[in-house]
């Protein structure tokens, strides 16, 4: 029996666990690996290639690397190939219809949510600013939409209470590389009947930008804690102190009943730990890093340099400096 030619396409961490898994399934052979450019990294801004690139390399895989493979050379390359299906897991590029019609088993997607909420490039993030309890992984067959392709098959999981976007990306690339190595087979062997999506009930949010980090001390405890899960490891939520930028990487929500303006620090202990006044209720500050400092427990911080009671985080404190 002939082997399933597979072309993958992927570029970060949540896309190794996808690779290894069709990687190591004797059904399969992957013609060809697409990712995204080598980018500069680090300090040194030496140019590094996607954690997809690097397992593709270690395996002997042939990696294809194009900025935009919509345009002609990457059609072509992708035509050469002649795949059987392709998989994409957090490529990072848009597919056209004429890459889509290449493939005769067409494109299926690792995404990264329970379609069709949260469609776009950055889930989880959302899932978790919005405060969700449950997050999870739908395998999809790809269309010329964005994330609007019908379902082939879904799995939850729920979030932990301090569970961060960094955290919960992991769980799920481990999640969605199980569901694929179940559905792609059945769905090969026409086992699964595609389920569109129900365009009412679908939820579609922006990429993230560093903007989106600035905490508005005015909300709920409860959604800026959320918020602060959300955006860690990258943007960061951030609060402007006098001697500069504050960042938050963990924080939670609890009840404080005081007429501090939003904003106020209202503890700060080594002990107890750092709170700050919301709009409602008070936000403990779990997880920190100062201006010019590394990251660290907050009390850990709060044993070396403390923030002082009646402190007011917020932008307002560099507009008054």
């Amino acid at each position: 029996m002939s082997k399933y030619r597979v072309v993958f396409m992927g570029t970060p961490e949540f896309a190794v666990p996808s690779l290894k898994v069709i990687a190591d399934d004797g059904r399969y052979d992957i013609v060809g690996v697409i990712t995204q450019p080598d980018r500069p990294a680090g300090r040194g801004k030496k140019l590094t290639a996607c954690p997809v690139k690097r397992l593709a390399l270690e395996r002997g895989l042939p990696v294809y690397q194009f900025e935009r493979i919509r345009k002609p050379e990457g059609v072509a390359q992708l035509k050469a190939l002649e795949p059987d299906v392709v998989i994409t897991a957090a490529f990072g590029q848009i597919l056209t219809q004429e890459l889509l019609d290449i493939p005769r088993f067409g494109t299926l997607n690792v995404h990264a949510s329970l379609l069709p909420k949260h469609r776009g490039s950055a889930p989880i993030n959302w899932c978790i600013i919005q405060g969700e309890v449950q997050s999870g992984v739908t395998i999809m067959k790809t269309d010329a939409g964005m994330d609007t392709g019908d379902m082939l098959r879904c799995a939850a999981t729920p979030i932990g209470v301090l569970e961060t976007a960094g955290e919960l990306i992991g769980r799920l690339s481990v999640l969605g590389a199980q569901l694929l190595a179940e559905t792609l087979p059945d769905y090969l062997e026409g086992k699964i009947e595609p389920v569109p999506q129900d365009p009412d009930q679908a939820t579609y949010e922006p990429m993230l930008d560093k903007a989106m980090g600035e905490i508005d001390w005015n909300r709920p405890a409860s959604e800026i804690a959320c918020r602060v899960r959300g955006l860690n490891p990258w943007p960061c939520a951030y609060t402007d102190m006098k001697d500069g930028r504050l960042k938050l990487y963990l924080a939670r929500a609890v009840a404080w009943d005081t007429d501090a303006a939003p904003g106020t620090v209202v503890k700060s202990s080594p002990k107890e730990g750092l709170f700050v006044r919301c709009g409602e209720g008070a936000l403990e500050v779990l997880e920190l890093q100062a201006p010019g400092g590394k990251r660290m427990a907050a009390k850990a911080y709060l044993m070396g340099k403390g923030i002082e009671v009646g402190t007011i985080l917020g932008r307002t404190t560099t507009d008054e400096a």
